[in-house]
């Protein structure tokens, strides 16, 4: 059996979180790619969390439009998002980071556009787990 590296401590230390603190389902941690098979740059959870954490602005929008009644509730789906964990000081690169976007599987077979965006688990010396949001490019910022 093979020692385990750094980053999967680390991807197993995030993967711990999701599960017991935050209630995520269907987790697991990902070295290689489940479309190729290559290896990953990084480890990568999957996970699907108890309910839907970003919603795009213009989908936020259009739900909005098509919700006519307000005492009921919007239903929030969630969807699988993937993780990428980090420690705090580590040095990241924009190369970095799109070496992981690129490496990642489509979000869906019929859509083969690359995943948009990543939830950054940074983990501090404490144990403390602190979620980003990144995107892959620009993205429209939310209208008030």
């Amino acid at each position: 059996m093979t020692e385990k590296s750094y980053a999967e401590h680390l991807a197993a230390s995030v993967f711990d979180n999701l599960r017991y603190q935050h209630e995520w389902d269907e987790l697991q941690i990902l070295t290689h790619s489940p479309v190729d098979n290559s290896p990953l740059p990084r480890p990568l959870i999957s996970g699907l969390p108890p309910r839907r954490l970003y919603l795009h602005p213009d989908d936020q929008i259009e739900m909005l439009k098509s919700h006519t009644t307000p005492q009921k509730s919007i239903l929030e789906t969630p969807e699988v998002e993937w993780v990428l964990p980090v420690h705090l000081a580590e040095k990241w690169t924009l190369r970095a980071f799109a070496e992981v976007f690129d490496s990642m599987p489509s979000q869906t077979p019929t859509a083969p556009d690359r995943v948009k965006r990543i939830l950054l688990a940074t983990v501090h010396d404490d144990s403390t787990v602190v979620y980003y949001f990144m995107h892959d490019g620009i993205v429209k910022p939310r209208q008030n």
